[in-house]
């Protein structure tokens, strides 16, 4: 497997950090590799900058800063315009279609999912990052979705864990029923 990198970025109170963490508690415990994870947000308790990063690997990690990430998940409009909008071409981009306005002319097209508005669908718009797993496990091969449903179960909070288990199955199923295009 070697050293991937992922990105999680939007703002304060998307579950930002608790998806990067869902992540690396995915690889490290659940496939048995090891995860280094680093955080960033602002000083405002909700809506400012957020961000989550992500190391996994099949061996020890020298260095626990992302580089290049392989995937860019990205939950808000400044995230987008930070990190998304200039992706290297080999970046998986993927974007909760409700939150961000696509450039056009970018290329490749990032995939896009309505996490946010599935999120409220269900009637808790606080799940549109465990639906962006779900939709991650389907796209990406940085850990299992066995593993990452695993490590789902076993961060949220008692009682959740068969909602939680719903929004994450949304997320799987949605690229396999309606695409996702931008």
């Amino acid at each position: 497997m070697g050293r991937k990198e992922i990105r999680v970025a939007g703002f304060g109170g998307q579950g930002i950090v608790l998806s990067g963490s869902i992540v690396g508690k995915a690889a490290s415990i659940f496939d048995k590799g090891f995860a280094a994870l680093t955080q960033s947000y602002g000083p405002e308790s909700r809506g400012g900058s957020c961000r989550a990063e992500v190391i996994v690997s099949d061996v020890p990690i020298d260095y626990p800063y992302v580089v290049s990430p392989q995937v860019q998940i990205i939950l808000s409009q400044d995230a987008y315009a930070e990190y998304g909008r200039n992706a290297p071409p080999e970046t998986l981009l993927i974007v909760d279609s409700d939150l961000v306005k696509i450039d056009p002319s970018q290329n490749p097209k990032p995939l896009s999912i309505p996490a946010s508005r599935m999120a409220q669908d269900l009637g808790r718009p606080v799940v549109a990052n465990i639906i962006m797993l779900g939709f991650l496990a389907v796209r990406s091969d940085i850990v299992s979705c066995e593993a990452l449903k695993k490590a789902i179960l076993d961060s949220v909070p008692a009682g959740t864990e068969d909602f939680n288990m719903k929004a994450f199955e949304l997320g799987y199923n949605y690229d396999i029923e309606h695409g996702s295009e931008v």
